[in-house]
């Protein structure tokens, strides 16, 4: 006889909580995606709403109906009805870390929104081949790449680029954002519960968007920059249409041809975060086995990578991720229904053309507190999952984050101000005030490699913690060769912005308004580092192996 299987209904009453709360995350993601798209990358309504939206819900739509079915196989197979959907949606680092560090570079070196929107599509893509591969190699990943590395990267995204950056909008906007960032800390730090289990999240862009149109009708003066208008909302409702999604691959493909650079210039930044992408997705599947809901690895990884090359595919430049916090979704009473929902609820409002609606009813300052607690919980969670001892090693990724957040803001006030002289012309006469400029430009480096630098010193950290030195060894060497051919430290200032430069590129001549450094110094550094890490492994070994033990990296005694 077959076995009894588990009847797992389609909707419960939870699954409405987690739809709210899912549902208000991810709209979130997407005022965030039109806020940098159009004031960082330069990009046209038309390709914001026309093309990324309608991509965004082709990537929505994949991923949470899978999530979904999923969890309703899990719970007949495995006998057990209280199965929760892994959740899933935008990637928020991805979302800061290309916005700003592609997109927006992009824009000021062409002027071309356009050019700023295909660079980010072909980021997406990097990540999402990545993704995908993942699923059959992220094992292997894990084994070879130290937790601390890998967390430290996103605390460094996390605490600087995401909570800071919008903590700096709830104190620009305080009447707006400070109740929302009252209700979530009350709801996410003290789990406090609301009047009829209302989600956190909703209340706190419901309190925000109220106060702003209140204060816009009574033509309160704290809310005159935030754009919100009635003509604006009209139109937008009124200009409600069928927008598809259109498939730009055969586009992809001719502009790849002509300008590989888009590509190649930015892979310091697309691949660790797609290479981080796997591994968080991985950990939030063993997060959601802890919590009694086992799911096969590979499928949800593989998925999770189609997701994010459908975005590419289809317009938009914004990975898709498996979530941290299932076992909030669980908590809450979610199951399977909360994830369909969700995706054919961003299907419906991006098809039918509703994101300038959206735009123009929600500030982006009402759902800030919700990216500050995101960024908030991404850095605690570097320290809390990570082994006691490699506190330091996530620490050291912190260090090269601020240098880039020093470094971008700077840029971005002396070109808005117009001031007579740029960063180029203060690296060219020095000063007792400006004499560290140059440490702070190397940190940063090119096309944001200084994400490649958080990874590589944490990982180091975390390899002389344990007492490993020759896999210290082999980091550090991997930071030189990578130093050596430009992927990091390197760069050509010219004014303020930051470019490439390749051992391959001609470095430019220097003069008023530009320099170069191609980081040689730092590079024989590393190459420095690793030949004595190699000797205290050759050192203590032979220790060992005088005293009979004979193993070659000695792990860090508990």
């Amino acid at each position: 006889m077959s076995e009894p299987t588990t009847r797992a209904p389609i909707w419960v009453r939870g699954d409405l909580d987690g739809f709210f709360g899912l549902m208000i995350d991810n709209l979130v993601q997407v005022l965030l995606i039109i806020d940098l798209c159009k004031y960082v990358a330069g990009l046209s309504d038309e390709l914001i709403f026309g093309r990324i939206l309608p991509g965004v819900a082709v990537s929505l739509l994949i991923g949470n109906v899978f999530y979904g079915l999923q969890a309703r196989m899990v719970a007949r197979r495995q006998q057990n009805p209280t199965c929760t959907a892994l959740p899933y949606g935008i990637n928020t680092p991805s979302v800061i870390a290309y916005a700003l560090f592609i997109m927006g570079p992009v824009y000021r070196s062409t002027g071309s929104g356009e050019m700023a929107w295909l660079a980010g599509l072909f980021a997406c893509l990097v990540s999402g081949v990545i993704e995908f591969s993942g699923a059959f190699l992220a094992e292997k990943l894990r084994r070879h790449t130290p937790r601390a590395a890998l967390l430290g990267v996103l605390a460094a995204v996390g605490i600087t680029f995401i909570a800071a950056d919008f903590a700096f909008r709830i104190f620009t906007q305080p009447l707006v954002a400070m109740l929302p960032l009252g209700l979530l800390l009350l709801a996410y730090f003290a789990r406090f519960r609301f009047p009829y289990g209302l989600p956190g999240g909703f209340l706190a862009v419901l309190a925000g968007s109220i106060i702003a149109w209140v204060g816009v009708l009574c033509g309160a003066e704290a809310t005159a920059g935030l754009g919100l208008t009635a003509d604006r909302l009209g139109a937008a409702l009124g200009g409600v249409h069928w927008t598809p999604p259109v498939f730009v691959g055969a586009e992809l493909w001719r502009v790849l041809q002509a300008q590989p650079d888009l590509v190649l210039n930015f892979l310091a930044v697309s691949a660790p975060m797609g290479y981080l992408n796997v591994l968080g997705s991985l950990q939030n599947i063993e997060s959601a086995e802890a919590g009694g809901d086992r799911f096969s690895t590979a499928p949800s990884l593989a998925v999770n990578g189609l997701g994010t090359l459908a975005a590419g595919l289809f317009g938009s430049c914004f990975p898709t991720t498996i979530y941290i916090g299932h076992p909030g979704w669980k908590a809450l009473g979610a199951r399977s229904g909360y994830s369909t929902l969700n995706g054919l609820f961003f299907t419906v409002v991006f098809l039918l053309g509703l994101g300038p609606f959206v735009a123009a009813m929600i500030p982006i300052e009402a759902g800030a507190a919700i990216v500050v607690y995101i960024g908030i919980i991404i850095t605690a969670q570097a320290f809390q999952a990570t082994p006691r001892e490699h506190a330091p090693a996530v620490a050291i990724a912190l260090f090269p984050a601020l240098g880039a957040l020093l470094v971008i803001t700077l840029a971005n006030y002396l070109g808005d101000a117009g001031a007579a002289k740029t960063l180029a012309d203060l690296l060219g006469n020095p000063t007792p005030k400006t004499m560290y400029l140059p440490g702070l430009l190397a940190i940063t480096g090119a096309n944001s490699s200084w994400i490649l630098l958080t990874l590589m010193l944490s990982a180091i950290g975390a390899m002389l913690i344990d007492r490993r030195y020759f896999a210290a060894c082999g980091w550090a060497a991997t930071a030189g060769v990578l130093t050596l051919v430009g992927a990091m430290h390197s760069y050509r200032l010219e004014g303020n912005t930051l470019h490439e430069l390749f051992i391959w590129q001609a470095a430019p001549q220097a003069g008023s308004g530009v320099a170069a450094s191609r980081a040689i110094v730092i590079a024989v550094g590393y190459a420095l580092m690793a030949a004595l890490f190699g000797w205290a492994g050759w050192h203590t070994r032979r220790q060992r192996v005088r005293a009979g033990a004979w193993d070659t990296d000695v792990p860090r005694p508990p």
